[in-house]
C-alpha cells in the first residue's frame, strides 16, 4: 500500500544515534533502500512513498500523536511515516500487504531506531481482513492510504477497532473532499455520510506532490475524524442505516421517493417511511445528515406478506 520511506545510505552510522534529523529517512535514504529491496513503486498498488521528513513530522502533529497513543499504521511502505510516529508515540503496529516491504520494514525500524523496536509490531496482511491487533488496543490510527482503497481500509478500521478514538489519514484530494463534505455539498456522499456514522470528520491540510516519489498526478489531503463520544441515537443498525445511504445515492439525481423505492419496496413505501423521519419525499440523498438517513431506516416498512 501507500507510504513513507527508508533507510539511509550509511546505516550503521545513523542507526547509533537518536535525534530525529538522523533516524527519520530522507530523499536519498528512500531511493537507496528501494533499490536495494528492487522495489519500484507501482500505480496498482498505488504507491506513492513520502520522501520528505517535515512532511512526516507535519502528520504527525496534525494527528496530535500523543506520548501515551497505541497508533495503527495501515501501509507502512518503506517506514518514514512508521519512524515518526515512533517517536510519538508509546507503541506502533504498521499493517502491510506488500511481502517485500513487511519483510524490511522490521530491519529498518532496529537500524534506525533500536531504542523504540519493543514498542514496534507488524501485522503481514492485508488490512480488510484483520480483525485483531496484537498488543494494547489501538487509540490512533495514522495512515497514507492509496486513493484506490482508502474509503473501505478506513471504514473497516473504524468499524472493526472501537477503541481507535483519532484517525489521521493522507488520501487524494478528491477522497479528502468527499469524506469531509457537508450535507448540501455536491461532492457529498456515501463516504461522508457513512464516516459521520463513526466520527466528526473535517479537512486537515493539503499535501503538495513534490513530497512524493514518484510524484503522483493529483494532490493529496489529510482529513481528521475524531470519534464520536456517543454514538447516534438510533434503534436501526448500522447495516440498516447503510442500506438507507447505498440506495439513495446509487440514483443520487433522482428525488428520495424514487431513490428508495427498491428500498422499500414500493415508492409508496418509501414515501411512508420519508414522511415518518420527518423528510420530504421529494429531497435528495445528499441534502440529508446521517441522523436523517438513522430516522428513514428506523421507519422501513414492514415486508408485505404473500397471500396465502
Amino acid at each position: 500500500m501507500s507510504t513513507a520511506e527508508q533507510q539511509p545510505e550509511s546505516t550503521t552510522t545513523s542507526t547509533t544515534t537518536s535525534t530525529t534529523s538522523d533516524a527519520l529517512l530522507g530523499p536519498a535514504d528512500i531511493r537507496e533502500l528501494a533499490a536495494v529491496l528492487g522495489v519500484r513503486p507501482t500505480k496498482q498498488k498505488g504507491q506513492n512513498f513520502v520522501i520528505d521528513a517535515n512532511t512526516v513530522r507535519r502528520i504527525v502533529r496534525t494527528a496530535e500523536v500523543r506520548p501515551d497513543d497505541v497508533v495503527v499504521e495501515v501501509g507502512p511502505g518503506l517506514g518514514s511515516l512508521t519512524l515518526a510516529l515512533l517517536e510519538a508515540a508509546d507503541r506502533v503496529t504498521a499493517v502491510e500487504i506488500d511481502d517485500i516491504l513487511a519483510a524490511a520494514l522490521p530491519s529498518t525500524i532496529e537500524a534506525r531506531m533500536p531504542e523504540r523496536m519493543d514498542r514496534f509490531a507488524l501485522v503481514h496482511s492485508d488490512a480488510m481482513l484483520v480483525k485483531e491487533l496484537p498488543g494494547p488496543a489501538p487509540t490512533a490510527l495514522v495512515a497514507n492510504l492509496p486513493y484506490n482503497v482508502a474509503v473501505p481500509v478506513l471504514l473497516t478500521m473504524l468499524d472493526r477497532f472501537p477503541t481507535i478514538e483519532r484517525t489521521l489519514v493522507m488520501v487524494q484530494a478528491e477522497v479528502a473532499d468527499r469524506l469531509a463534505a457537508e450535507p448540501g455539498n455536491k461532492v457529498y456522499g456515501v463516504p461522508s455520510v457513512k464516516a459521520n456514522w463513526y466520527a466528526h470528520v473535517k479537512r486537515a491540510g493539503s499535501i503538495g506532490r513534490k513530497v512524493f516519489w514518484p510524484a503522483p498526478n493529483v494532490d493529496s489531503g489529510l482529513v481528521s475524524l475524531v470519534r464520536r463520544a456517543e454514538p447516534i441515537k438510533t434503534t436501526a443498525t448500522k447495516a440498516e442505516v447503510f442500506a438507507v445511504v447505498d440506495a439513495a445515492f446509487a440514483q443520487r439525481r433522482k428525488t428520495l421517493r424514487a431513490a428508495l423505492a427498491g428500498w422499500a419496496g414500493s415508492a409508496a413505501g418509501a414515501e411512508q417511511a420519508l414522511v415518518a423521519a420527518g423528510v420530504s419525499p421529494q429531497a435528495r440523498g445528499e441534502s440529508l445528515t446521517v441522523e436523517q438517513f438513522a430516522a428513514i431506516a428506523e421507519h422501513k416498512p414492514a415486508a408485505e406478506r404473500p397471500a396465502l
